[in-house]
């Protein structure tokens, strides 16, 4: 699942390149505690930017990032609390904020997760291959900047129909842009210009990260070891975690919950997805618009034996309440009806996937009739600095927006959620789940079916020896920092 076979003659070269452009690689031990950074990487940090091309910046692959533009070091995990004058539910729910990675999403922690155990073991070439990062948006930004850090060339591959945003910054890092047919439910179209790539060309490597355990990987150790530390800081004696609350886009950060539940086993996983494509749910498709998420199959990389509930998300709610969230008249709405100042200064924290977040997290605490001692964790991928081209829009097609537009949206989109577009699944609910990967993995990408049968019914051994690997990745990762040097001399 993760290969860390070792081939020299290639490793020699990657280490070599390292030297040449200065990269030091951090641990995930690093990136789940940053105080075991070396002092002085710290200190040159205190002169770099948050989303500058800088090999540094590799060290800012972590939760804890100090949330400034340039300058910051570390902190505790960066998280927000939805006030329930919002939310309309008693239960807290908490997330873990995005922004403060580079690039701004945490995407780029998922990338690295992919692309470091191939070049520390010599199975990526950074001299002569490109990595190819076929995405829908913030995984393909996160990769062709990590690529850009590690000194290779990249190709992004998304849909052309993603936001102004993600296109703009894109081109300043990414050596090559590809875009494809459609929208966010268009995976199948990402995949099938990766195998053309393939086909086609001797010097590319794809990273697929519906596919690539090391997005799983980095997902269960840093942002599962960030979320403990969130319980641990906020949770009263008499508190209970009572789960995750997560878009399955590539399912990637669904493995925090994997290894929450380890430490709280009776806690559970609620997957979302658009209701507009309720695949999990229905085994459905259609186009949807909560950018973040790609649809119409099952993630190979999901762990669906360990998912309790699928919660299908509207994608109308999310994009109003991006409004509510980022215009000026909504916050002074929600000013007025008792949401502290501080809290609506920072709703800019939520992009569109982080809203539809937070409704699954809603519905949950409605279903299961949480009370103000339950907590449930979720994750804000990225922020609106991302979709600030989306409000635009509306704010275009619609007209001004005003204190009625506020009250309503708020009361039609957040405070009326409902139970409906929810399953609690079952046994066979989760066999059927999973059993939907062979059309997209066994059929169309070449998978083994023997792999496929593994996940289920040899589940314990799959999935408990994905994270096994990681202190071997550590032992490689600095390995490869003792073959450049710079460590050694940067001390």
């Amino acid at each position: 699942m993760i290969d860390l076979t070792i081939n020299e003659e290639v490793l020699k070269k990657a280490a070599e390149r390292a030297k040449e452009k200065g990269i030091i690689l951090p641990t995930f031990e690093q990136m789940k505690d940053p105080t075991k950074i070396p002092q002085a990487i710290k200190d040159k940090l205190k002169e770099v930017g948050l989303w500058d091309v800088n090999p540094l910046n590799l060290f800012r692959i972590t939760w804890k990032n100090e949330p400034k533009e340039k300058g910051g070091t570390f902190g505790k995990v960066n998280y927000f609390v939805m006030p329930s004058e919002i939310t309309g539910v008693k239960a807290k729910i908490v997330a873990l904020a995005g922004k403060w990675f580079p690039t701004g999403a945490h995407k780029v922690g998922a990338t690295y997760g992919c692309l470091v155990p191939r070049l520390v073991t010599g199975q990526f070439d950074p001299t002569s291959q490109k990595a190819v990062w076929p995405s829908t948006g913030n995984y393909c930004r996160g990769g062709a900047y990590n690529s850009q850090l590690l000194g290779c060339d990249s190709i992004a591959i998304l849909p052309e129909g993603m936001s102004r945003e993600r296109f703009e910054w894109l081109k300043s890092v990414a050596g090559e842009i590809i875009t494809t047919p459609g929208g966010e439910s268009n995976v199948k179209e990402i995949f099938d210009k990766s195998w053309e790539l393939k086909r086609t060309r001797e010097d590319v490597v794809v990273f697929n990260q519906f596919e690539e355990f090391g997005n799983y990987l980095w997902h269960h150790e840093v942002t599962g070891s960030a979320m403990e530390e969130v319980l641990a800081e906020i949770m009263k004696p008499e508190d209970k975690y009572f789960g995750v609350s997560l878009t399955s886009g590539s399912a990637g950060t669904l493995g925090s919950g994997d290894y929450l539940k380890k430490i709280f086993p009776q806690s559970k996983i609620a997957v979302c997805e658009a209701k507009q494509c309720p695949t999990l749910l229905y085994n459905g498709f259609g186009d949807h618009r909560i950018e973040g998420i790609g649809d119409k199959h099952v993630p190979w990389i999901h762990n669906v034996k360990n998912t309790d509930m699928i919660v299908d998300i509207d994608d109308e709610a999310c994009l109003r309440l991006l409004r509510l969230f980022n215009e000026e008249a909504g916050r002074e709405y929600l000013n007025s009806v008792g949401v502290p100042r501080e809290v609506t200064d920072n709703l800019s924290l939520l992009g569109i996937s982080g809203i539809a977040n937070v409704i699954g997290a809603v519905k949950m605490a409605k279903y299961y009739d949480l009370t103000e001692k339950d907590v449930i964790l979720t994750v804000f991928t990225d922020s609106a600095e991302m979709y600030l081209s989306r409000v635009e829009e509306m704010r275009e097609a619609e007209g001004p927006y005003d204190e009625q537009l506020a009250e309503k949206d708020l009361h039609a989109y957040m405070l009326s959620q409902t139970t409906d577009w929810m399953l609690e699944l079952s046994y066979y609910d989760r066999f059927r789940v999973h059993n939907l990967k062979y059309y997209t993995w066994i059929e169309q990408q070449g998978k083994c079916p023997d792999e496929l049968n593994a996940q289920w019914y040899d589940y314990e051994n799959y999935w408990e020896n994905i994270p096994k690997v990681t202190p071997k990745i550590d032992e490689l990762i600095e390995k490869f920092n003792e073959r450049t040097g710079l460590l050694k001399e940067l001390k």
